[in-house]
């Protein structure tokens, strides 16, 4: 599958500039079957990220722009009477696709940030009680401004923790956003990308992470970092259990990507500010990563 992987970085690589890390991040997420928070400012290409990556794998995208009007029903979907047939009609909502962009979903009230959580969690929503499989695979890439807080409402702890990772795509380099700008004129664009990969095979390629082997040695190390983070005095709130599943699963993700069946301390340390940070609340304003960047250094490596 290493061809396919590869096809797939390729075609993102043609529309995101200079971002492999950021890219590499994304499919980490995605092969480990979870979901992507991008914090970054306007502008730097999220939504381009999305949609690339959503033609590359032949998959089904829409986009959510939250805002504070935004309704639960909005996202899931309801019921509509239908005076034809005299019964009720389920009508989807944006959540069944296979590629859902949340753009500034902290600006959705907490009501309808919380009809993301079951959908999330269990690739369902259910609506007048009635449950339905929202398609597989099933991939939320949510964003949200670091900068501006005016009209905009807090993600729960509970909502952060259903993001496997977080990202920062960050500022292009004066050399990057040259070729940002030639691209242009002679570049890809994102329609112009063809499926490289797919949905079927993107479930292949989960199974396949997902017997990436994690030595004994290697899970004590996570459980370690995770417990340090729980009683940490810096710390008010530590990360749950869903944490270190979601740094193992991401772990198998990145050594496959990195050409390896199995996975080594230097995986875990790459990820552990992407998965584990955003599920921190720190004491008195302090920065979560300086925090986990301090656990790291602290704890012996196996």
């Amino acid at each position: 599958m290493k061809e396919k992987i590869d096809a797939l970085t390729q075609n993102l690589s043609h529309t995101i500039v200079g971002k492999t890390e950021a890219i590499r991040l994304v499919l980490v997420a995605l092969l480990a079957g979870g979901h992507a928070l991008l914090e970054d400012v306007p502008g730097v290409g999220k939504t381009l990220l999305a949609k690339s990556l959503a033609r590359s794998v032949a998959g089904k995208f829409q986009r959510l722009q939250c805002t504070p009007d935004l309704l639960p029903t909005d996202i899931t979907g309801t019921n509509i009477w239908n005076p034809k047939s005299g019964e009720f009609t389920f009508l989807s909502g944006p959540v069944f696709a296979n590629v859902l962009l949340a753009d500034e979903i902290n600006r959705a009230t907490p009501r309808t940030q919380s009809a993301l959580l079951e959908v999330m969690e269990e690739h369902q929503v259910t609506v007048d009680g009635v449950s339905r499989a929202v398609p597989q695979p099933f991939f939320v890439i949510a964003t949200q401004n670091p900068i501006e807080y005016q009209g905009t409402f807090p993600l729960p702890e509970a909502q952060m923790d259903r993001f496997m990772l977080s990202l920062s795509l960050g500022y292009p380099s004066e050399e990057e956003e040259l070729q940002m700008l030639e691209s242009l004129q002679n570049g890809v664009k994102v329609t112009d990308l063809q499926p490289c990969i797919t949905l079927a095979e993107i479930q292949e390629l989960r199974d396949i992470c997902s017997q990436v082997r994690v030595e004994t040695s290697l899970q004590q190390y996570i459980i370690e970092l995770v417990r340090a983070t729980r009683q940490d005095e810096e710390i008010a709130l530590g990360v749950s259990p869903r944490g270190s599943v979601a740094l193992q699963r991401t772990t198998q993700a990145l050594a496959f990507l990195r050409g390896r069946d199995y996975a080594i301390p230097d995986d875990v340390k790459f990820l552990v500010p992407h998965v584990l940070c955003h599920r921190l609340i720190p004491r008195g304003g302090r920065n979560a990563r300086g925090i986990v960047e301090r656990l790291l250094r602290s704890l012996p490596i196996p």
